[in-house]
């Protein structure tokens, strides 16, 4: 690393310790807390901003920088430039990936449905050169059933395993940064192994569809469309990159921001778009029927898992889950009872301040919850900032995540467990639910990257 990196990183760690009491130190963070003691001195009446610490670049490798840095339109003109040249050795297949949680907002823009964004989107990809045009939600239902599945066996578990419950949702990488960097052994070997939609659908389109269409990994390029900037931290994590086939399972996120922005740079209108129907996996011809999973603008994790563990565990059907609003309408539980006894507690905890909330009770060994869905988004993924900023980059369009809620309640639910293309993929693809392939592509593992300290003995779960 040269000199220079090295000086404007100890200036931007030095204003970290100034501004919101972050600390790092050779790649190292650690992280204090209001009213804890910070170099031998109480730290009082200060507060730690949870939010900043994603924002600020200190605890990223010179290497991650620049991986992140590739992710961006300049990249997919590259790629598409290439694929136009003479010289086919460089040619690749383009794959789009598009989150269902980014067609809303296409929606709105548009001026349209859900289902004809989806269509023109479609159709603008496809004219720039991408082959193929996915939707995420099926990997999604892989994330939910082995999320499910793992909860069923930490619970059965819970009584000889001290880090079985609480089980926090691993889809969110913002929340997956912070835990690994900051929170580090506290919090990593509660969180659920399976991978999210986003690198589930990655595995997918590199292993599965490239197969069925006969050409190597690397001969696929794989764009996600996503409503968060954290899905390209995600994208170049070690573990989520094929090193004998040099390549990744998500070559490039862009976030709905982003596509939208190139459409008006080639001044392309909604009027101007074909409608073209998405396509499927398994190759089938039809169009894709658009579908939902459970929750309000997320994947859902906590209502499929809440629902399945109450008839798995204890043969009751939930048909509707009531909440209870703690904080606020981003901190909220869920709670199963029989004959006045509580069976379940879940709870939903959404943006850095309800987080900080989860944090200091945690500290503190008071988190009753087994379950708990973590977003580091207010609102969750459709109010990610990819997409809910407003125009003038200070803050949420709340008129447009309204607005997005209500279009993306229009689709139908659907249960994945009910989906037959996941059945045929479990089979075809993974030979069984509860083979090795199926661990080994579906799931990964999160570890501790800081200092803190581990669990105190009084923590009770």
């Amino acid at each position: 690393m040269s000199e220079v990196s090295i000086g404007k990183r100890k200036e931007k760690c030095e204003n970290c310790t100034k501004q919101c009491n972050k600390k790092q130190s050779h790649g190292d963070v650690s992280s204090h807390f209001e009213g804890e003691q910070v170099n031998g001195l109480e730290n009082e009446g200060s507060q730690l901003l949870l939010s900043a610490c994603l924002s600020c670049d200190g605890c990223m490798s010179e290497e991650e920088s620049m991986k992140i840095a590739q992710q961006n339109l300049e990249e997919i003109e590259r790629v598409l430039a290439l694929n136009k040249k003479c010289d086919v050795t460089k040619h690749r297949v383009l794959v789009a990936s598009v989150c269902p949680q980014s067609l809303p907002f296409f929606a709105v823009k548009f001026g349209v449905d859900i289902v004809d964004a989806a269509g023109k989107l479609c159709g603008f990809l496809k004219s720039l050169g991408v082959q193929f045009v996915f939707d995420t939600t099926l990997a999604g239902g892989f994330s939910v059933i082995e999320s499910q599945k793992e909860f069923i066996q930490r619970y059965r578990r819970r009584h000889h395993d001290s880090h079985a419950l609480p089980m926090f949702t691993s889809s969110c990488p913002g929340w997956i940064r912070y835990s690994e960097r900051v929170l580090g052994s506290l919090v990593t070997p509660h969180i659920c192994t399976a991978r999210s939609p986003q690198q589930i659908m990655g595995c997918l389109v590199k292993d599965y569809f490239s197969k069925q269409q006969k050409l190597d990994a690397d001969k696929v390029y794989h764009l996600v469309v996503a409503p968060c900037f954290d899905k390209k931290l995600e994208a170049v994590r070690e573990e989520f990159y094929n090193s004998l086939l040099e390549s990744r399972d998500v070559d490039c996120v862009l976030t709905s921001g982003e596509i939208y922005c190139l459409m008006q740079q080639k001044k392309v209108s909604a009027e101007d778009l074909d409608s073209v129907p998405l396509d499927h996996v398994l190759g089938e011809g039809g169009d894709v029927t658009l579908i939902r999973h459970e929750g309000r603008g997320s994947e859902g994790f906590l209502e499929h898992v809440f629902k399945h563990a109450a008839k798995e565990l204890f043969g009751l059907d939930v048909h509707e889950i009531t909440y209870k609003t703690l904080r606020n309408r981003d901190f909220q539980e869920a709670t199963l009872e029989r004959d006045g006894e509580t069976l379940l507690q879940f709870a939903a905890v959404y943006g850095f301040r309800n987080i900080q909330t989860l944090v200091h009770r945690m500290r503190k060994g008071r988190v009753p919850y087994q379950l708990v869905e973590v977003l580091s988004c207010p609102g969750g993924c459709l109010s990610g900032r990819g997409q809910a900023e407003n125009e003038t980059g200070g803050g949420v369009d709340k008129n447009l995540v309204q607005q997005m809620e209500e279009i993306y309640s229009t689709l139908p639910v659907s249960l994945p467990e009910v989906n037959p293309t996941l059945q045929t993929l479990y089979q075809d693809w993974l030979q069984s639910q509860d083979s090795q392939q199926t661990c080994k592509k579906l799931h990964t593992q999160y570890r501790s990257q800081s200092h803190t300290p581990l669990q105190p003995p009084h923590m009770q779960w």
